[in-house]
């Protein structure tokens, strides 16, 4: 679902939400706290094979009590569709069973954002390299969150 309110709808009590930032060989995760406050980078997951990555947010969401999930949505510049954007929809289908309400939030600049911030604090390019996908995901889940406490 792409919609804020009816995603808040389906969570009317608050709850911790799991972001996720799919790429093709990582998935950066952000965690944010039950109020809605602030998002804060969690585990990255190596990617492998759906199952097995699956087998990790899964274990994210039950360790962290997970009422939600934020999926980043990588559009075109123009916000369109592109096949990198069917194969996030296509992941974000596959993790229906988990039966958890999803949100697929716009990710354009995401990275880009991220990246100029960490160039700003002065973080290495190996750090950054480490850390990116995982404070992507933060930024993405932050910005949602923004949006379900503004709504």
């Amino acid at each position: 679902m792409e919609d804020v309110a009816a995603f808040a709808a389906m969570l009317p009590y608050g709850g911790r939400l799991l972001g996720l930032d799919v790429g093709t060989r990582t998935i950066g995760t952000a965690l944010c706290d039950a109020g809605w406050s602030f998002a804060t980078p969690a585990t990255l997951i190596e990617r492998t094979r759906f199952t097995a990555d699956k087998a990790a947010i899964s274990g994210l969401i039950a360790a962290e009590h997970v009422a939600g999930l934020v999926i980043g949505l990588p559009r075109s510049m123009d916000g369109s569709d592109s096949p990198r954007t069917q194969s996030v929809r296509a992941f974000a289908r596959n993790l229906a069973d988990l039966a958890l309400p999803s949100l697929l939030w716009d990710e354009r600049w995401s990275t880009v954002a991220v990246e100029r911030a960490m160039v700003a604090a002065d973080v290495s390019r190996a750090k950054r390299a480490t850390r990116i996908d995982n404070a992507a995901a933060a930024y993405i889940l932050q910005g949602a969150i923004d949006a379900l406490t503004r709504s």
